[in-house]
């Protein structure tokens, strides 16, 4: 069987890695669901944390679908994560909009945006000022608004309109089923807006301190990037922040990702070669890292503050300035860290 299977994968281990955590991923979400009807609340829990596992794994795997890391064929890439996008509720947009998103991000050296939700916050206090409140007790309300947007993508970006007729099927379908639940099976209903909530949250707590510069509203603009190209200031601002530099295995909870510096020099490594390029390119010393107490620290001291940090007011200058510096800060826990930037929101 993992025979037959191989010539597929762009890799030989790909079978294994790969297989492996699409396999958890599946097994996840479908274990996950169905302990959410359960009535033992212990099962419930426990589904409750697999199900957002899952959902954080297929999230993963749609970033390595879109760098065409697991499959030979980009095709084959494409069609897993077009289904992956259904797992983890990114399917509202288009697949081709996230890989798109993010190959900007790779190739303009920047945090390409079409949504400047500094200025929806500057326009709409009442809103910020919920956001604050509901970030405070850990609840990703910045995320949820971003993930709000995504859902009516069509309707909201001037540029995607010609994607409404599927926007609206895949409403109806999610919204059918989700409401049917929450009618029938409220306790479920309730239990996988958590475990969606528990996926955001991870996936932000890792985007947050991987890139130091702000964003810029240039994802449809057709102005040339300045940085486009400059992998020098790419990788000074790009860090890494996985969960342990000594235990590997622990950063399987999230493939890798943490290892940021080796994913962006080299974009293609599929996610368990990424701590040994690591090691390769930037020496094996913890210094060049920031510690996981770090992670949490900020992440705890900052959930309020760091939703205004000024991600579009941060001028160049005052980017080109920050580098070394800000690793070294974060890894005293000195830095707010960024917000809302998971690659599933393509916008």
């Amino acid at each position: 069987m993992a025979s037959a299977a191989a010539p597929a994968f762009r890799n030989p281990e790909g079978v294994l890695y790969h297989g492996g955590a699409i396999a958890y991923a599946l097994f996840a979400y479908g274990f996950g669901i169905a302990g959410l009807f359960h009535d033992s609340w212990l099962v419930n829990a426990l589904a409750t944390l697999l199900l957002a596992h899952g959902m954080t794994i297929a999230a993963y795997m749609i970033h390595e679908c879109g760098h065409n890391t697991v499959f030979k064929q980009n095709t084959d890439n494409a069609r897993l994560g077009k289904f992956l996008t259904w797992l983890c509720g990114a399917s509202y947009g288009t697949y081709e909009d996230i890989r798109y998103k993010h190959f900007r991000h790779h190739v303009d050296v920047d945090d390409v945006v079409w949504f400047d939700y500094e200025r929806y916050f500057r326009e709409h206090p009442t809103a910020l000022r919920v956001t604050r409140t509901l970030e405070w007790f850990y609840i990703p309300a910045h995320d949820l608004i971003m993930h709000f947007i995504m859902v009516f993508t069509s309707f909201a970006i001037p540029e995607r309109r010609d994607q409404r007729a599927r926007n609206v099927a895949v409403i109806l379908i999610r919204g059918t089923i989700f409401f049917g639940v929450l009618w029938f099976h409220p306790k479920a209903a309730l239990l996988y807006a958590v475990a969606y909530m528990m996926m955001m949250t991870i996936l932000r707590f890792m985007d947050g301190l991987q890139h130091d510069y702000g964003y810029h509203l240039t994802l449809f603009s057709k102005e040339p990037p300045p940085r486009k190209g400059d992998y020098a200031f790419e990788q000074e601002h790009s860090f890494s922040n996985p969960h342990s530099f000594d235990r590997e295995w622990v950063n399987w909870f999230t493939l890798n990702f943490g290892f940021h510096n080796a994913h962006h020099a080299r974009p293609i490594t599929p996610w368990w070669k990424l701590p040994a390029v690591h090691r390769e390119l930037f020496v094996d010393d913890p210094a060049n890292l920031i510690p996981f107490s770090s992670q949490l620290k900020i992440f705890h001291k900052y959930r309020v503050t760091r939703i205004t940090g000024g991600s579009a007011d941060r001028d160049e200058a005052d980017a080109d300035a920050w580098g070394r510096a800000f690793l070294d800060a974060a890894r005293e826990g000195r830095v707010t860290g960024g917000n809302a930037a998971s690659f599933l929101t393509s916008f």
